[in-house]
C-alpha cells in the first residue's frame, strides 16, 4: 500500500510513546493521521504539531471508541491504516506472599479482568470496528482496502514473575492476528501485531538510571533500550509492505526475557 495525501490513519496511544512516534512517521509519510489517546492535552498538541485531528478516546469503552471512530473519518476519511498502540492493565503475581497475614493472597480475578479488557478486549474493539469501515472501501493493488497493526510484546512468549495478566493477555493479541487476518482476507484488509521488547517510553523513564542501565546491558545488540521511532519504523513498514498479513513481529534486539 502506497501512503499519499488521501490516505487516512488511526493511531491509539497516539498522544505519547511508541503510538506518538508512530503518529509522527505516518504523517510525515503524507497520511492523515487521526490520534486516539485520553491524554487530552498532550494528545491536541501532537495533532497540532502532525497537522492531524485528536480524537478523546476510552479503549475501555464500546460508545467512546465508535464515537472517535466517527469524528476521524468525519474529519479524513475511512481510515485505510490503523495501529493500536494504546492498553491498560494491572501487574501483579497469581499469589503473592502477606506478610501481615502469614498466607498467600491470590490475584483479584477482577485485576485480571481489567487487564483482559485492557489488552485483549481493546484490541479487538479498535481492530474490528477498523475494519467494519475498511471493508467499503475502493480496492487498491491486488485487491487491498486496509493495514491493522496492532500490539503485542515479548512479554507475550517470555512473560516474567509478576506479568501472569499482561503477558498471557499479550499472547491474546497475537492469537487474534491469524484468525483475523483469515476473516478478513477476501476483503483485502491485513492484520499483523508487533512485539516490542524494552523500549524508552515515558513510563519506562521513569526508572532510575541504574535500572535503565542494567536493562540496556541485557540486550544482546544493540545493548541499549529501544527508541520509538525504531517501533515507528516497523509499523510503517508493516502498513506499506503489503506481503505481511498475519505476522507476529518480534522487536527486541535480540532479548530473551528471564524469569525475573
Amino acid at each position: 500500500m502506497q501512503i499519499n495525501k488521501d490516505t487516512a490513519a488511526i493511531v491509539t496511544g497516539g498522544a505519547s510513546g511508541l503510538g506518538q512516534a508512530t503518529a509522527r512517521a505516518l504523517a510525515k509519510a503524507g497520511a492523515k493521521v487521526a490520534i486516539f489517546d485520553i491524554n487530552a492535552e498532550a494528545g491536541e498538541a501532537t495533532a497540532r504539531e502532525i497537522g492531524g485531528i485528536f480524537c478523546n478516546v476510552n479503549i475501555m469503552s464500546e460508545e467512546s471508541c465508535v464515537a472517535g471512530f466517527e469524528k476521524a473519518r468525519a474529519a479524513n476519511g475511512q481510515e485505510r491504516i490503523t495501529v493500536h498502540c494504546a492498553m491498560a492493565a494491572k501487574g501483579g503475581k497469581t499469589l503473592s506472599w502477606d506478610k501481615e497475614n502469614a498466607k498467600y493472597k491470590r490475584l483479584p480475578t477482577a485485576d485480571y479482568a481489567f487487564g483482559a479488557e485492557g489488552v485483549l478486549v481493546a484490541s479487538y474493539r479498535i481492530a474490528s470496528l477498523s475494519a467494519e469501515g475498511m471493508a467499503y472501501l475502493p480496492e487498491l493493488e491486488d485487491g487491498e482496502r486496509g493495514s491493522i497493526t496492532l500490539t503485542a510484546s515479548v512479554a507475550a512468549q517470555d512473560g516474567q514473575v509478576g506479568q501472569v495478566v499482561y503477558g498471557s493477555c499479550k499472547a491474546g493479541v497475537n492469537g487474534l492476528v491469524l484468525p483475523m487476518a483469515r476473516d478478513l482476507m477476501d476483503l483485502g484488509i491485513r492484520v499483523n501485531s508487533i512485539m516490542p521488547g524494552i523500549f524508552a517510553t515515558p513510563l519506562m523513564l521513569r526508572a532510575s538510571d541504574k535500572v535503565l542501565n542494567s536493562l540496556a546491558a541485557s540486550v544482546p545488540f544493540p545493548k541499549r533500550l529501544g527508541k520509538p521511532e525504531e517501533y515507528a519504523s516497523l509499523a510503517l513498514q508493516l502498513a506499506t509492505n503489503s506481503y505481511f498479513n498475519g505476522q507476529c513481529v518480534r522487536l527486541d534486539g535480540g532479548i530473551r526475557m528471564a524469569p525475573r
